[in-house]
């Protein structure tokens, strides 16, 4: 069947058909699944009747999985997936929501933020593949923000500013604003920051992207409440309307999103009901700052 893309967002983001996850991947449905993501920067496929095996073999055939490990207060002992999965469920090992006080649970109130996901890593995530085993009664939608409008509707004064600028990434900026503090002295060296580019091009269609998340915490050589006020107006910029896809969770979704091009927000949901939300993640190649400086010596 030949795959179809409708565009469903406000500026980016489409809907795919043909595309059954239950069977393996053309070579030419790779190239077409590729291209979309380089044009709409999120898909979405919807009545993927999957288990996680399958989930597994789809996005093995995109590119290299990125592992997750020791990106949540998640003990390896109460791990509900493998670390193939990124469990960005409420669920514990025995699949019953966390209790509302739950560290795990508070802490991953944090995707409720803007955000990129690995972005707190020396070399970022690529794609991002969240699928929907079950859904609460209400709330839990994903919205998405197009990095790439956000960039070009700067002003440019703005897009010059922000041309050269690196930040520095940590999961403790991201659940500090949310008045999240109880880390662990191992936790803090887990999780300590990293440095990557404002602005990242396109390795395939050479286009620019802000590239934003509350896990970006201050701007090298910039003076903390500057760069933290300077962080905020950017991420209004880049999150208004105009920008913004919401995507309505139904059973068997999976959505797709490059990390490199968007940023993500999960939205409030009733704490006792369960949103059981598997993401595998493929691996970046960069273009982090190491490599852009590098580049430049």
């Amino acid at each position: 069947m030949t795959i179809t893309i409708r565009q469903v967002g406000p500026c980016f983001a489409g809907e795919v058909e043909g595309v059954d996850m239950r069977r393996p991947l053309t070579s030419d449905e790779v190239a077409a699944i590729h291209a979309g993501m380089d044009r709409y920067a999120v898909l979405v496929f919807r009545d993927q009747t999957i288990d996680d095996e399958q989930q597994l073999a789809f996005t093995r055939s995109l590119g290299e999985i990125e592992h997750a490990i020791g990106t949540s207060l998640r003990a390896a002992a109460d791990y509900r997936l493998p670390t193939t999965f990124a469990d960005v469920s409420n669920l514990d090992r025995d699949n019953a929501p966390f209790a509302r006080d739950d560290r795990r649970r508070l802490f991953a109130i944090g995707n409720r933020l803007w955000h990129s996901d690995s972005s707190f890593k020396a070399i970022p995530a690529k794609y991002s593949l969240l699928r929907a085993v079950s859904i609460p009664s209400k709330g839990g939608d994903t919205q998405f923000a197009d990095m790439r409008a956000a960039y070009d509707a700067l002003d440019e004064e703005t897009r010059n500013e922000v041309e050269t600028l690196v930040c520095e990434h940590s999961q403790m900026f991201s659940r500090q604003i949310i008045g999240f503090f109880d880390f662990t002295d191992e936790e803090r060296e887990r999780f300590k920051p990293v440095r990557q580019c404002m602005v990242r091009i396109h390795p395939v269609t050479g286009r620019k992207s802000l590239y934003l998340s509350s896990h970006a915490g201050s701007i090298v050589g910039w003076p903390m409440p500057e760069a933290r006020g300077f962080l905020r107006d950017l991420i209004e910029h880049a999150t208004q309307r105009e920008f913004v896809y919401t995507h309505k969770w139904r059973v068997g979704d999976l959505v797709m999103w490059d990390n490199r091009q968007t940023m993500h927000r999960a939205r409030p949901f009733p704490a006792s009901e369960p949103r059981d939300m598997r993401r595998t993640t493929l691996a970046g190649d960069g273009p982090t700052a190491e490599q852009v400086e590098a580049k430049a010596a």
